[in-house]
């Protein structure tokens, strides 16, 4: 099943390997490929004396051609068996619910995979993803979401790393999925459960990490949730959320879901009319492996604005998200200061993430809540 065929709410592909009983030209040359790729693989680790000896076995008399086919045939028997072979993925996805996993999920994705799924609802719906398991070797493979067909335009955010995202929904009736990986390291993969949703319902929120949440019931127009903390825990946010109706008639959580964080973790949820955020340390360098968020709240009805002053950072692997803008996510990483960015809710929710190596500046930025605007 290659991208773009009718999965029509199966989610995921099949490993295949060539039918013994059924051997072509073109599946020698399939199953001769992925041998070829292998072998390519396992010479970047080979030192230059051993590829020179290889060189010569195979000059002096080499792997014959049924050799090499039965060698492919063993290959591809023992990747069936580890689930880690996959010869397609990705796929169109129909029906009000269903599941998705990368491929080789639990044991592991390939590399160089390019998988693309789009998840079509009916008309007027919207779809929501619920993560339920993700490991993605963090800034070299990504799992990109689109909030439409997989067009640049419809781009909503990136997602990288070990830790499991929170609920997404989309604003129309198609969402996308594009897993990416390069040639080196991978991981376990992710899995995902899809969910239509209708106009009256919010959908679930989700639960951070370190939360407890309570009520919910059908997550409908009206419904309302709370959150609390596990002990040594603190929650940044509001604890009630309520599922309302917004100008285009559509259900949405008045607020995002809030986090837990201990006490002595930088970040936070500021409210008031105005104020600066900077990066930890500010004016000197961030630390490494830091991971931040802030919450800005203004008043119902009410935008923020953010104006930044200074921004220095590790270009691609240092970043600031910022959600609750229009378009719904925007990624800001390297050296040059941002244009100033508008709320399209009472809210702005900032992510500042950096890796283990160098260190930067980082940032500076103004807010201010401007009345009336929504």
């Amino acid at each position: 099943m290659r991208p773009g065929e009718s999965l029509e709410g199966s989610s995921s592909a099949h490993g295949r390997c060539i039918d013994a009983n059924n051997i072509t030209n073109s599946g020698t040359e399939r199953c001769l490929t992925h041998l070829s790729s292998a072998t390519r693989r396992m010479k970047r680790v080979t030192t230059k004396r051993r590829m020179r000896g290889t060189n010569e076995r195979m000059r002096d008399g080499g792997m014959t051609a049924m050799r090499c086919f039965l060698w492919s045939l063993v290959l591809c028997s023992l990747s069936s068996r580890a689930q880690g072979f996959i010869y397609t993925c990705g796929g169109t996805l129909k029906g009000r619910n269903g599941s998705i996993e990368s491929p080789g999920f639990p044991y592991g994705y390939p590399n160089g995979a390019n998988c693309t799924w789009v998840i079509v609802g009916e008309e007027g719906s919207r779809i929501q993803l619920i993560f339920l398991s993700f490991a993605i070797e963090e800034e070299y493979d990504f799992l990109s979401l689109y909030d439409g067909h997989p067009h640049p335009a419809n781009f909503r955010t990136r997602l990288t790393g070990f830790q499991v995202p929170p609920p997404v929904t989309s604003t129309g009736n198609v969402f996308s999925l594009r897993l990416t990986s390069d040639f080196a390291v991978s991981a376990h993969g992710f899995k995902l459960n899809y969910e239509e949703l209708h106009s009256s319902s919010c959908g679930n929120p989700g639960v951070p990490p370190k939360a407890v949440l309570s009520g919910g019931g059908r997550f409908a127009v009206g419904d309302s949730v709370r959150y609390s903390c596990v002990p040594g825990y603190v929650l940044d946010g509001h604890a009630t959320l309520t599922c309302i109706t917004n100008a285009g008639n559509a259900a949405v959580w008045d607020f995002p879901a809030p986090i837990c964080r201990a006490e002595d973790t930088c970040g936070g949820t500021v409210r008031g009319g105005s104020g600066v955020v900077t990066s930890p340390g500010y004016p000197g360098n961030y630390g490494n492996q830091a991971d931040c968020t802030w919450i800005l709240l203004a008043e119902p009805g009410d935008t923020i604005s953010v104006i930044f002053t200074d921004f220095q950072t590790e270009e691609k692997y240092d970043y600031l998200e910022v959600e609750g803008s229009e378009p719904p996510t925007i990624w800001l990483s390297g050296t040059n200061v941002p244009s100033p960015i508008v709320s399209n809710k009472n809210w702005l929710r900032l992510h500042f993430v950096t890796d283990g190596n160098h260190r930067y500046r980082g940032f500076s930025a103004h807010y201010q809540g401007k009345t009336g605007e929504i």
